[in-house]
């Protein structure tokens, strides 16, 4: 029999997992890739007796591959906040799904264990720009204003470190990143005495420093369209200047594309801050979309579809926000 950790590479898929093996410590066979690398259930080899647990990936885009796990019969652990489309049902298959706006898989497990490991859902939390209902939590914990702030650096940090169109791209694999994670208790040690977590904070700084100069290509109140170039600081920082940009105009709704260099974009939407919603649906429209109804994307979008891209942007967003 063999343990199975799946789960996204991103700060949520991390602290989610954080928070179980702390909870419950096991060693695992750890499985994780790029942020919008999801299919990651289909990498287990499952047997009669193996347990595995998936963390923040789609159900939906994980449902073939969740289907042969149960019938090999092993026991599937599933929590996760995207779009799921219709829930299975197996007797070897728990499943802690809620798509809503406000919560994310971090926050699934923290209620799932009775808050037992809360620091590290409130960075999850963050990481996955959910401002409000991190502090809140945080402060119900007794966190104060400044230890906050440092969750929040490092939420967004362990987030930053997801995004990328290879794993070139990125500082750390996520495996990786979530083993010198697993080594601490609580997230101000890790913060205090990870030097690997230093050298993640500079070069997002770094990167962000960059990202300054970069203008809307298109606008309007409700939704604005942004350009990246093919360069691996734009890929990386795609996900965390959406964040940034729907907290500094929250009626409006953000596209960024990232040029993939080959005549394609990669798409990542926020929808607006105020509502949280839309997202999802409106990537869902094109190929190789999908997402959360606050945030969402889609992998490759034609060049030659930028202009209706941005025309039923304007209009989708237009009616939500």
């Amino acid at each position: 029999m063999a343990n199975y950790d799946v789960f996204n590479g991103d700060a949520d898929g991390i602290c989610a997992l954080q928070q179980l093996r702390l909870q419950w410590p096991k060693e695992s066979i750890r499985i994780s890739g790029l942020k919008r690398q999801i299919d990651l259930l289909k990498q287990v080899e499952a047997q009669v007796g193996d347990e595995i647990v998936v963390l923040d990936i789609s159900l939906d885009k994980n449902r073939d591959s969740l289907q042969t796990v149960l019938a090999a019969g092993a026991a599937v652990f599933y929590a996760d906040h995207h779009f799921p489309g219709e829930l299975p049902t197996h007797e070897n298959l728990d499943l802690h799904i809620d798509p809503t706006a406000d919560i994310c898989t971090s926050l699934i497990i923290n209620e799932y264990l009775g808050g037992a490991q809360a620091h590290w859902a409130v960075v999850g939390a963050f990481g996955d720009n959910f401002d409000a209902v991190a502090t809140k939590l945080g402060e119900s914990i007794g966190l104060d204003a400044t230890t906050l702030v440092e969750y929040q650096l490092l939420g967004i940090c362990l987030n930053y470190n997801g995004y990328g169109f290879e794993l070139e791209d990125l500082m750390y694999h996520p495996a990786d990143l979530f083993g010198l994670v697993s080594q601490y208790q609580n997230p101000t040690d890790f913060i205090q005495k990870e030097s690997g977590y230093e050298t993640l904070r500079q070069q997002y700084q770094t990167d962000m420093v960059l990202s300054e100069n970069l203008k809307s290509a298109s606008q309007t109140d409700t939704a604005a369209v942004y350009l990246l170039p093919n360069e691996s600081w734009a890929k990386r920082i795609v996900g965390v200047m959406g964040n940034d940009l729907a907290k500094q105009n929250p009626v409006r709704a953000h596209a960024l594309l990232v040029d993939m260099g080959d005549g394609y974009f990669r798409v990542s939407v926020r929808a607006p801050y105020s509502t949280k919603s839309g997202a999802d649906e409106f990537c869902r429209q094109f190929e190789s979309g999908g997402g959360r109804k606050a945030a969402a994307g889609i992998n490759r979008l034609s060049e030659s579809m930028l202009d209706e891209f941005t025309k039923r942007f304007n209009q989708v967003f237009e009616g939500i926000a």
